[in-house]
């Protein structure tokens, strides 16, 4: 685990820690402010995408832009621990995007995609954008402490990895606008129960919106699309 979200403990007292921690949360909701102030100069709405790691993000993010990325202007922010993969794959589809590589830390913060936002800024004529896409690092822990300056926080889980997500990750599911089903062409191969993530997620968060989505097969993405425009057009 990382130092910088507080969840390293090992030689601070635990007084130390909590300063450190509640310090280290203003400065990143001070600059998250100003975050989304800068994503709405630029035009855009922003999503910030928290699932673990392979519950199929990117691939999602490719298929949304299959459909919809030459009728909207959409920049994307990958962030990982450490590689550019994801950001290469979305690079063909022609899309701008700027990879963030944390380089051990388990979840992207706000001074870090005041980085991305400039770097893709400069990836557009106008500077402008529809719509942002933030895919965090792979974790559904730490993520969820840190605003980004987003309009939109979207909670993934796939359905190789369990319906019990919900209710073992309770604050990251509480916090979130949508939660998104992934993977359902699978559920036929995997013990997972729809009715239970639903169930476990609103009694979390009971004004969740949830989706379930197949990407590969095309299950759930005109729903998904759907509300992506909503969301831009709010």
């Amino acid at each position: 685990m990382c130092d910088t979200c507080g969840c390293h403990t090992s030689g601070h007292t635990e007084a130390k820690v909590v300063e450190v921690h509640q310090s280290l949360l203003a400065a990143n909701q001070k600059q998250a402010d100003a975050n989304k102030q800068h994503i709405e100069a630029m035009g855009a709405v922003a999503v910030n995408m928290i699932s673990s790691p392979g519950s199929g993000k990117t691939t999602l993010l490719e298929h949304t832009l299959d459909r919809i990325g030459s009728r909207l202007k959409i920049g994307v922010i990958e962030g990982d621990i450490e590689t550019e993969r994801d950001a290469d794959r979305i690079r063909k589809k022609n899309i701008p995007v700027v990879q963030l590589t944390t380089g051990g830390a388990c979840h992207l913060d706000a001074p870090l995609v005041h980085k991305g936002l400039h770097a893709l800024e400069h990836q557009s004529e106008d500077g402008k954008f529809d719509l942002i896409f933030i895919e965090n690092v792979g974790n559904l822990v730490c993520p969820a402490t840190f605003d980004l300056g987003e309009h939109e926080r979207i909670i993934l889980v796939s359905v190789p990895e369990g319906s019990d997500k919900p209710a073992k990750y309770p604050t990251t599911f509480h916090g979130a606008d949508t939660f998104v089903i992934t993977k359902t062409d699978l559920l036929s191969y995997f013990d997972f129960s729809i009715d239970e993530a639903r169930q476990e997620s609103l009694r979390i968060n009971p004004e969740l919106r949830i989706l379930e989505t197949g990407a590969p097969a095309g299950i759930g993405l005109d729903e998904w699309i759907e509300y992506l425009l909503q969301l831009i057009a709010s």
